[in-house]
């Protein structure tokens, strides 16, 4: 099945691509791995998700959906860079950074909205190696910002 079929049958609509907040590329091609820039939760109308999880503001479950949003972001990128996701081949590495409050540390769940979501579209390709690391501030106060390589065709 192709991923846009896939894409209809779980109802996801992919979002428009967030423009760059600064002086880089959404994506760079090396050889047959595409790099994509690190992206945040977009919520469809536009708004980011903020704030930092595990200090009372951010739950868990808030904070897997920003990361879930994040994986959007990133099938958008992809799908502008490639033309279509049935280039892709590999997930190859998530890096997952969550905006989080001192001792929180379960980012490993947080970063698992991206993933249950790339896994769920994708299937097997979805799934990469990972880190999930905790960071004490992002950019414009973003919940979650996740990067990637993925190996296309």
């Amino acid at each position: 099945m192709d991923v846009d079929t896939r894409l209809r049958e779980l109802g996801i609509e992919l979002p428009a691509p967030t423009a760059p907040a600064g002086n880089y590329l959404p994506a760079v091609r090396a050889g047959g791995l595409l790099h994509l820039s690190g992206t945040g939760p977009v919520r469809p109308d536009g708004s980011m998700v903020t704030g930092k999880v595990g200090d009372g503001g951010l739950g868990l479950e808030e904070a897997r959906e920003a990361a879930r949003l994040t994986g959007l972001q990133l099938l958008s990128t992809l799908k502008a860079e490639l033309g279509e996701l049935d280039r892709v081949r590999q997930v190859v590495k998530l890096f997952g950074m969550v905006n989080c409050a001192p001792g929180f540390n379960r980012t490993p769940a947080v970063i698992d909205g991206c993933s249950d979501l790339l896994v769920e579209v994708l299937g097997d390709r979805g799934r990469g190696a990972r880190s999930a690391v905790g960071m004490a501030e992002l950019p414009f106060d973003i919940a979650v910002e996740i990067e990637a390589v993925v190996l296309v065709d």
